[in-house]
């Protein structure tokens, strides 16, 4: 590179060594910032590594950005979320030019399931048909399944909360540990977004309430001590008072295990079912906080009412009094993140 010479005067001489170029420079600055973005990209990564494994407890419902309505109308295009179902068995009459919305409980045994449902049907337009998959043959294979489906969506599928004719969204509730659900989760979401069947996820968070709701429900299958008969819920507090004076006896051996283990199929079932349209709920924030139900009713498309229901809860105060070996579950379970459980209440 030449040398710029400078003449002062006549009698100095100046030689000036060449400024250096920016070019050098650029390239240093270019090469840190490639290495800085792949180290970012590496934290992210295990980050997002580390979410996916949440727990539980610590689901929650984020509320989505509102995109643009451009993008809503052309999602809205892709998804039928309203159908006119033509049903085989009977004609809707002058209802047939009324919308029907298709949906799925996801759910536990003793999550509050059964209760819900029936504040769904206490809406006029709502038929939620219950827990159609209990019968084996219904979900043997993928095909009796979408078989089965077609059906309830189609308003062929008759039980005592169809509304037939008007109904403005048909749907049923299906438990996570009923063969055909997780097995067949692929076919399943695919069906749900190519039909636009919106599922609503309903869970309990205090997982050790519902441990002892089941191990009551189960051992009153074969005492029945209400008269003889088994009922899974009840409609008055003398029936409610009955079925709480059993106490079950809880393994504290197994019981974090079992725990962790209703946790990882809550979750399992999100991961799955992250592609359709759904909503999470749970059980406790449904008791205490009333607007929860408008919410359902409006991710619904339905016109709010106001939804009732006349079963009663069965083991309502301290869990310590409806748990035999109360002592060894709270020393088990005291220190642990599931220590909230002995004291939550609603």
């Amino acid at each position: 590179m030449a040398e710029y010479i400078c003449l002062v005067n006549k009698d100095t001489l100046i030689i000036k060594p060449p400024k250096k170029s920016p070019c050098f420079l650029r390239t240093i600055v270019l090469l840190f910032a490639m290495v800085c973005g792949v180290y970012i990209c590496t934290i992210c990564l295990k980050q997002i590594n580390t979410v996916t494994k949440m727990k539980f407890q610590k689901i929650q419902v984020i509320e989505r950005p509102s995109p643009d309505s451009n993008i809503i109308t052309e999602l809205e295009s892709q998804i039928p979320s309203l159908h006119y179902p033509k049903p085989e068995t009977f004609s809707r009459g002058e209802c047939t030019q009324n919308p029907v919305r298709f949906f799925a409980i996801l759910s536990m045994q003793r999550s509050g399931s059964g209760w819900f449902e029936t504040l769904l049907n206490s809406h006029i337009n709502v038929s939620s048909n219950g827990e159609i998959f209990s019968v084996m043959a219904r979900r043997k294979n993928i095909s009796t399944i979408i078989q089965t489906l077609e059906k309830v969506y189609n308003l062929d599928w008759f039980t005592s909360a169809s509304k037939n004719e008007c109904s403005a969204a048909v749907g049923f509730k299906w438990m996570l540990n009923q063969q055909g659900l997780m097995e067949h989760h692929k076919e399943i979401v695919e069906y749900f977004n190519h039909r636009g069947v919106s599922a609503i996820f309903l869970f309990r968070r205090n997982l050790l309430r519902r441990m002892v709701s089941v191990l009551a429900n189960s051992y009153d299958r074969y005492a029945k001590l209400l008269n003889g008969t088994h009922k899974s819920h009840v409609h008055s507090q003398e029936e409610a008072a009955a079925l709480s004076s059993y106490k079950p006896m809880i393994n504290s051996t197994s019981l974090i295990s079992d725990l962790k283990e209703v946790e990882m199929a809550a979750v399992e079932a999100l991961e799955y079912f992250n592609s359709t349209r759904h909503m999470v709920l749970y059980y406790e924030d449904l008791v205490t906080d009333y607007t929860k139900l408008k919410d359902v009713q409006e991710f619904l498309g339905l016109p709010q009412m106001k939804l009732t229901s006349r079963q009663v809860k069965i083991h309502k105060g301290s869990l310590s009094d409806f748990v035999k070996n109360w002592d060894d579950v709270n020393k088990t379970l005291n220190g642990t993140e599931y220590e909230s459980f002995l004291r939550a209440d609603y």
